[in-house]
């Protein structure tokens, strides 16, 4: 592929139009959506509104006037058309820890009420670290053993008769690796367990399925694909047939069938709105909005699969660009199989000269308006270089430029430089 290839098919992208909706810093080529997304043109004058007008003239009223009661789930409604839920199915609020928290507790419940022999959660060691860390809280508690298993392969031998709950994550957080919901939901009901997944690199990235795949519950994360801001709050999804079975532990008031009975004794609200806890975050969930209304602007043009498309395509021109400029450089640790492949490129160095280089190589690209991340390798996982591609205001001449931008760090050894070196907090 050649500029002029980028440039023309650039030209004829019908989603092109959707990057207005952005604003997106001058310079600025940002492959790193899948941690935060960019703000949306809309959000500072919607936030703005909420402060200045909803709160400082509307006051408490707000609360009925300006329809804040409902948010959470006007945008959970939102979200389910993004990850292939029916209204009425989620609720956006909390943080995607503990919105885990509350479905992981439901399911080992829920699973220990129809046998109490099931005794494992069954995880993947490269799952990302807040999951595993909230699993093994609940199975201290619960005395449940968290077993980890280190690639989809071993997952058929995992799924014994004495498994709870399967938790992953759709794609991988560390190498964009993408299992199939459908598949393993039906190879963990097969054996009696419950299923819970972790959309906070799928929702607004790639088509989920959820109904269709019978899963169980789901969590996910409103600030990467959705563009929902630092911090926003996250979402939760319960199958209708879960729904009203358990309670999740975190009985707060907002999940009262009526918060404004003000009774001394806990009623569950119907459904997944009993996942709801605390008062909801009106200036966040305004926020989060904009972000969605962003990627479902989308619908127009065919949705979540004409982003799909647009997102493979971006992921191949980049894999193909990086194998043929910089060849022997790096290897590709995201899978080629479109069907494994989230919507991000994660690169290893060929043959890493200094403990730092990877993470050096990303910095000296940030410094040149080339904005990825770096995630730290284990015993098991080389360091990584992790680019993120949101069709949403990506197209292929920025994934040409910042290849040229990638191959000028490494023919003039920028990555050595000292303030390359020296780690930042967030890496």
């Amino acid at each position: 592929m050649k500029l002029d290839d980028c440039l023309r098919l650039d030209a004829q992208d019908p989603l092109r139009t959707l990057r207005d909706q952005f604003l997106l810093p001058e310079g600025v080529i940002y492959l790193d959506g899948n941690s935060l997304g960019v703000l949306p043109k809309a959000a500072p004058a919607r936030v703005a509104e909420v402060v200045a007008k909803e709160w400082g003239e509307g006051l408490i009223r707000s609360w009925n006037t300006a329809g804040w009661f409902d948010l959470p789930q006007r945008l959970g409604d939102k979200v389910a058309r993004l990850v292939g839920a029916a209204p009425g199915e989620v609720v956006c609020t909390d943080s995607t820890s503990i919105n885990l928290y509350k479905v992981l507790f439901a399911a080992i419940a829920q699973a220990k009420a129809g046998d109490a022999k099931r005794r494992l959660v069954v995880s993947e060691r490269s799952n990302f670290p807040t999951d595993l860390y909230i699993a093994e809280s609940l199975c201290r508690e619960h005395g449940l053993t968290l077993k980890l298993i280190d690639s989809e392969a071993e997952l058929p031998a995992a799924l014994t008769q004495d498994v709870a709950v399967l938790m992953l994550t759709h794609v991988n957080y560390r190498t964009g690796a993408m299992h199939d919901m459908k598949a393993i939901t039906a190879a963990a009901h097969a054996v009696g367990a419950l299923t819970v997944w972790d959309l906070a690199h799928s929702a607004g990235a790639v088509p989920v399925a959820l109904n269709e795949s019978d899963a169980d519950f789901a969590i996910g994360c409103g600030y990467k694909y959705l563009n929902g801001g630092p911090g926003a709050p996250a979402f939760a999804w319960v199958h209708t047939k879960h729904a009203g079975q358990f309670m999740q532990p975190l009985s707060g008031w907002w999940g009262h069938a009526a918060p404004f009975e003000f009774s001394p004794h806990y009623r569950p609200a119907p459904g997944v709105g009993r996942y709801l806890c605390g008062t909801q975050p009106i200036v966040s969930l305004a926020a989060l909005e904009c972000g969605l209304d962003t990627v479902l602007a989308a619908e127009a043009h065919g949705g979540m699969a004409a982003l799909r498309k647009k997102s493979l395509e971006l992921t191949d021109a980049y894999i193909a660009l990086v194998e043929e400029r910089l060849p022997g450089q790096f290897q590709l640790i995201t899978p080629r199989d479109h069907a494994r492949r989230g919507s991000q490129v994660c690169l290893a160095l060929s043959h890493q000269q200094t403990p730092t280089q990877a993470y050096a190589i990303v910095q000296a690209l940030i410094a040149r308006g080339v904005i990825g991340d770096y995630r730290a390798g284990d015993s098991q996982m080389p360091d990584i270089l992790r680019f993120g591609f949101t069709p949403l205001y990506l197209g292929l001449k920025d994934v040409w430029d910042s290849v040229e931008h990638l191959m000028q760090v490494m023919e003039g050894e920028e990555w050595k430089r000292a303030e390359f070196n020296a780690r930042n907090a967030v890496t």
